[in-house]
């Protein structure tokens, strides 16, 4: 951190260093530690540079998610050229990496961030939304029907998904593969029990 405090960046870099190193504070403590004096001592600036930024603590903690979700969502994006059936394969074995490979960050995502403000939960659950319709289209594109239900099941899955990734990719050691299969067959044994009888 030394040297950037000596080296005078423009106003987007400062902003993106402020948002980086909150970030990196996500990857050993939960958002609600992460404090305007926390970063301002971490950055070497003045706490009111931060309401420049920012506007207030919540500002800060909103920006910090979303830039930790767009991460995740990056890193985890399917490869739009793998048939649906290796697409879905491929997205869950992505996840559970972002998770190993990110644990603090994931962690502070889906459990810091449910004592937050609206906007902020707002972030991680537009996040959610994404990784719904991502698995519903793989499902539409190997024949289940669509349907309110199946949206639903979906989201609700994503949730369960969680779940899952924090009990056995976070506090255990078992295989990625094994994780990564049993999500798969969940995903698809949800979408097989709300389809139409027939």
């Amino acid at each position: 951190m030394q040297a950037d405090r000596r080296t005078r960046l423009s106003p987007e870099q400062r902003r993106a260093q402020l948002v980086s190193i909150g970030v990196a504070s996500l990857a050993g403590h939960p958002l609600e530690s992460l404090t305007m004096e926390y970063l301002s001592a971490e950055a070497g600036v003045s706490r009111g540079l931060l309401f420049h930024y920012f506007v207030s603590k919540k500002g800060m903690h909103r920006e910090v998610v979303r830039t930790a979700r767009d991460s995740m969502l990056r890193a985890t994006k399917p490869s739009a050229d793998l048939p649906p059936d290796d697409r879905l394969r491929d997205t869950l074995e992505r996840i559970v990496r972002f998770v190993r490979d990110h644990r603090g960050t994931f962690y502070s995502l889906v459990r810091g961030v449910a004592s937050g403000d609206t906007e902020v939960r707002d972030v991680v659950d537009q996040a959610r939304a994404l990784q719904a319709q991502r698995v519903i289209d793989v499902l539409l594109e190997l024949g289940f029907p669509d349907s309110d239900m199946l949206r639903i099941a979906m989201r609700s899955w994503v949730a369960f998904v969680e779940e899952i990734l924090v009990e056995s990719a976070l506090n255990t050691e078992m295989p990625s593969a094994e994780i990564v299969s049993f999500l798969e067959r969940s995903a698809k044994a949800i979408a097989a029990s709300v389809a139409p009888a027939g």
